[in-house]
């Protein structure tokens, strides 16, 4: 039986042993960009214990382009993305989850046929109708491809399908209609998987960069991942130490938000069945 455990042990020492050189290699980036922009610029290719701190590479970062502008602008697009996604996704899972109409499972089927389809491959069709719709280089533009989404409307229909319907049974005999319904039982049921894909969507959209870098072109409209790939090809060429100190800028919100919330992140995600 000792030798059963220790052939059990090895496979999980392993594991473990992969499990931490992963997570070295994904801190690597990181820790190089940290390194980097809290240091002066001579030592961004080399590792110094007594290496002198500094933030003048944020100042310097700051300074040279409008990041202001562009953190207004991404929290606006992540806002309004995920404000109509909420709205949309869960009218439309409702319907699928709890009413009976002609073509239902037509319909859905064409959702999850939606699911298989890159958005990329539509940048073609989406720029042509932000165009005649005389929308480009517009907050709206970037956002409007992206407010109905076939993942959240899978993933809360699967979610609404598990609600007994003795709630639904006991609600509509305390008079509420289906939109109280909706609002009173389902969705308060639903928050740990409202949770989980707000923070999808938003880490998505915060990150985009394909979409809006050809449906912008101005700094009104333009969003943080835009606006440090014009600022790291700018005239002040390859200064690793203010590219990183941007860099940390544009994430910051992102990173902070983990460190404070992982464990409500995982038990979320967890909770919604996202693996």
């Amino acid at each position: 039986m000792s030798s059963v455990y220790a052939a059990r042990g090895v496979p999980r020492a392993l594991e473990t042993i992969a499990a931490w050189l992963l997570g070295v290699l994904w801190i690597l980036p990181l820790a190089y960009a940290v390194w980097t922009a809290f240091h002066p610029a001579e030592f961004a290719t080399r590792f110094v214990v007594g290496a002198p701190f500094t933030l003048d590479n944020f100042a310097r970062a700051w300074a040279a382009a409008p990041f202001a502008r562009y953190y207004v602008n991404t929290v606006l697009l992540v806002t309004l993305v995920l404000g109509a996604q909420l709205v949309l996704v869960t009218l439309a899972a409702y319907a699928f989850a709890r009413f009976d109409f002609p073509g239902r499972n037509v319909l859905f089927a064409l959702v999850l046929v939606q699911l298989m389809v890159m958005p990329d491959v539509l940048i073609v069709e989406n720029y042509r109708t932000m165009s005649l719709l005389g929308l480009k280089d517009t907050i709206v533009a970037m956002a409007l491809p992206y407010m109905a989404s076939a993942f959240g409307i899978f993933l809360l229909r699967q979610t609404f399908k598990t609600v007994p319907r003795e709630l639904d049974e006991a609600a509509r005999v305390e008079g509420c209609g289906p939109v109280a319904l909706l609002w009173k039982v389902y969705v308060p049921l639903a928050r740990p998987v409202y949770l989980a894909y707000a923070l999808v969507s938003v880490s998505y959209h915060w990150n985009n960069f394909l979409w809006p870098l050809i449906i912008t072109n101005s700094v009104e409209s333009r969003p943080l991942t835009v606006g440090l790939q014009v600022f790291s090809s700018g005239d002040q060429g390859i200064d690793w130490s203010v590219i990183t100190a941007a860099t940390l800028i544009t994430t910051a919100p992102l990173l902070i938000a983990f460190l404070l919330f992982q464990r409500q992140f995982v038990q979320s995600f967890m909770r919604a069945g996202i693996r």
